[in-house]
């Protein structure tokens, strides 16, 4: 029987204690069941890590653009609890990676200054024994889906971690001069502009240094996404996301699973 993390559920050990007796779950749909397969990973169980995170009190100056660097912190922090605990769970289960990945922010109404940070994702194991597990021994984590896994794992590359960065920015009001002088006119809002100019770049170098932390030589399936949360419309979260991957074996040819047909008569 595995040791299981002292901070994991108790109902969370038994799950994981029944799955290792042959069972699997899984957020795959059948096909990307079949193709996961068909790359030589066998589903082992879903996979889960949840922090319910106390959000600090932060208040930017009115006239200025920055970074609050407490709200960062804690959404960084936050989201690292759930991957972790979720990654723990794939450790126990002794998979190689999860793939699927997916990351949740919910506010409920018993507190509006905290949040439940959740990572969910499906534990894979490789079918031919092989270990795939990145350069700092932790299963891969990655948000592909099971065909994007099935074609990158084709081209010769596998996933490292997913990988992200965050940024919290302070978007400074306009001044009355300014947007008086501004009315009626075609103009560019240079503060607004560089604002959120300074903020995604913070970001996104952020999710770089974590890809290079885990020696990946790229990143794909890259996204931005953009959330003022509960914080009002000027102090906005910019979140870059993204699996890193690095080459593992040659190419290969990239072949579709054949489809079943079935004929029928009738009588």
């Amino acid at each position: 029987m595995s040791t299981f993390p002292s901070d994991l559920p108790k109902d969370a050990n038994t799950r994981l204690q029944e799955l290792e007796n042959g069972l699997f779950t899984s957020d795959l749909s059948v096909n990307e069941f079949l193709l996961v397969k068909h790359a030589g990973f066998h589903p082992l169980g879903l996979v889960m890590g949840s922090s319910i995170y106390h959000i600090g009190l932060q208040k930017g100056t009115w006239k200025s653009s920055q970074e609050m660097t407490k709200l960062t912190a804690a959404m960084y922090n936050a989201r690292e609890l759930a991957m972790n605990r979720m990654e723990e769970e794939a450790e126990q289960l002794g998979a190689d990676g999860v793939v699927g990945v997916r990351l949740d922010v919910n506010f409920y109404e018993w507190g509006h200054d905290s949040a439940e940070f959740i990572a969910v994702g499906t534990a894979v194991k490789a079918e031919d024994g092989s270990s795939y597990r990145n350069k700092l021994g932790k299963p891969f984590t990655s948000d592909l889906s099971g065909q994007d896994f099935w074609t990158l794992v084709a081209t010769g590359y596998m996933p490292q971690a997913l990988v992200m960065g965050t940024c919290v920015y302070h978007i400074a009001h306009r001044g009355v001069g300014q947007a008086l002088g501004q009315m009626g006119q075609n103009a560019e809002l240079t503060n607004f502009t560089q604002a959120l100019y300074d903020a995604r770049e913070l970001a996104m170098k952020r999710m770089q240094d974590e890809a290079t932390n885990v020696g990946a030589t790229g990143v794909v399936g890259m996204r931005l996404e953009e959330k003022s949360h509960q914080w009002g419309e000027h102090t906005i979260e910019f979140l870059s996301l993204g699996t890193a991957v690095a080459k593992y074996s040659p190419e290969v040819p990239v072949v579709l699973p054949r489809p079943t047909t079935i004929i029928t008569f009738d009588n």
